[in-house]
């Protein structure tokens, strides 16, 4: 799996216009094979800050998403920021829930 997170700081009088281009990405997003999730955040500390965090099933599909006309919106996007966006993409080979909690908790006793 892939993790795709960009995080982008965005002018306040742009933020609408952007989180309506976001949102949209996200939504069609989760319709591309491949997509396992999509998400979008607001940093409670700065208020201007968006996050797009996507989850993809293999690289492929993550590369077929970059290619889009979707994605080449969100890369508008990221022209109005005011600061660099962070982009990162990170691999995950394994995935816990809750035993990995309850594992750690046992052992602390």
């Amino acid at each position: 799996m892939i993790l795709a997170t960009v995080r982008m700081t965005i002018p306040s009088q742009m933020r609408n216009e952007a989180l309506k281009i976001v949102r949209s990405v996200a939504e069609q997003c989760r319709d591309y094979p491949g997509c396992l999730s999509s998400y979008i955040y607001g940093d409670l500390q700065e208020k201007n800050v968006l996050v797009l965090e996507e989850l993809w099933k293999t690289e492929a599909d993550l590369h077929h998403h970059i290619r889009s006309d979707e994605y080449r919106n969100l890369l508008l996007v990221l022209e109005m920021g005011v600061k660099q966006p962070e982009i990162r993409f990170d691999t995950i080979s394994i995935s816990t829930g809750i035993e990995t909690i309850e594992k750690a908790r046992s052992r602390a006793r």
